[in-house]
């Protein structure tokens, strides 16, 4: 079954009756007959004719003024003009106005299915090559598209190795979401390790009362359902109507950001159009969650270390006030021992027997000794801890 429309200019029952009734039409073709110029060219808007059958002779005007008319209204629609022997200076002309084909007549009916299947093996070429050209468009537009996401998520992934400032990164995050899903409204949700509130941290878009939330917990109605079951959320339309987000749009994204098994995050996003999110841009905000996700575990990894080492400092403070103590109390009791042993040794407590004053310079020496190992470690101690 064919399904181009081909209209009949023809005043002469006979001839219209040949081409459309027992030709065309038997040949699965809507036809259309008009017998005068003036109902040709409305036909030409309310039928929309693949094809046009013409005679150069017509009763209110002549063929040519029609085919000017025609180049006016469907430039591109393929004319077939009817005309006698004799008539081949018309003919010429009417291919200079746009014509394609010809039939003189009369003709059989093989002649008439053979033009129009010359002229319409023409319409459906171009047909085709403009459907091509549309489906190149379309696949163009679709590689550019993935290729900006894939740009999106491979700038995102540089951005979580290069930006200390995890809010610029926060701010990173949402923007490209935004990108990839053809977002209007978009916030991220961060989990407060300490009071285990979800708080918003950053967004883009969200109303005045939404957004003066920054920095506190935020309740849209819906990502608490994110958050229990740990799973992305799609939601539009009608679904979304019963949850307080729904006046912001009508159509979310809810994506968990998950650290071993738990939710530390939501990023949201949202369309004020009611267009529902595919299962492709779940899977390219899912990429951005995890990339996210990386960001907030190596800022709660920075900050443990940044403890760690503050208490060890700390701890080594209090080890050289220890020390330093320790050492000030050896070196006053070294002291104490040292007074007593020069005044034996110097006579002024009674005279020694050689032996005596043999065994106090030995003591004396090994004070000295002990003092000179106090003092050395002392040294080597403070060089360390530089």
């Amino acid at each position: 079954m064919h399904t181009e429309r081909i209209l009949v200019v023809e005043h002469d029952p006979d001839i219209s009756d040949l081409i459309a009734r027992q030709t065309l039409q038997a040949m699965g073709y809507k036809v259309k007959i008009v017998g005068n110029g003036n109902a040709a060219v409305k036909a030409l808007l309310s039928f929309d004719p693949d094809l046009i059958f013409t005679n150069l002779h017509l009763p209110d005007i002549s063929g040519k003024d029609l085919l000017v008319a025609i180049q006016n209204q469907k430039e591109n629609t393929p004319v077939i003009v009817i005309a006698e022997e004799g008539q081949e200076n018309e003919v010429i002309q009417a291919f200079r106005l746009g014509a394609n084909d010809y039939l003189f007549w009369p003709a059989r009916d093989t002649e008439i299915a053979a033009a129009t299947d010359r002229a319409l093996r023409q319409v459906r070429e171009a047909h085709e090559r403009e459907a091509l050209s549309v489906q190149l468009k379309e696949t163009n537009a679709r590689l550019n598209r993935h290729l900006n996401e894939l740009r999106t998520i491979i700038d995102l992934g540089k951005a979580v190795v290069s930006i200390t400032n995890q809010q610029k990164l926060f701010e990173r995050i949402i923007d490209g979401a935004m990108r990839i899903s053809a977002s209007d409204i978009a916030w991220l949700l961060v989990r407060n390790e300490k009071s285990r509130q979800y708080l918003l941290v950053a967004e883009r878009n969200l109303p005045a009362g939404w957004a003066k939330k920054k920095g506190q917990p935020l309740d849209d109605g819906v990502s608490g359902l994110v958050r229990v079951s740990g799973e992305p959320l799609l939601i539009h339309g009608k679904a979304l109507e019963r949850f307080k987000a729904s006046t912001l749009g009508n159509a979310i994204a809810i994506i968990p950001i998950k650290a071993k098994r738990e939710v530390i995050g939501l990023l949201v996003v949202m369309r004020q159009k009611e267009k529902p999110y595919t299962e492709n841009t779940q899977v390219l905000l899912e990429a951005i969650a995890d990339y996210a996700a990386i960001s907030l575990v190596n800022a709660q990894l920075f900050q443990a270390l940044e403890a760690s080492a503050r208490q060890a400092q700390r701890g080594e403070q209090v080890k050289n006030q220890i020390l330093e103590s320790l050492r000030r109390q050896i070196r006053d009791d070294i002291q104490a021992a040292i007074y007593p042993l020069e005044l034996i040794s110097t006579g002024q407590i009674g005279e020694l027997t050689p032996e005596q004053k043999e065994a106090i310079d030995r003591a004396k020496q090994a004070v000295k000794h002990i003092v000179d190992l106090v003092n050395e470690a002392t040294i080597r101690f403070g060089k360390s801890a530089k």
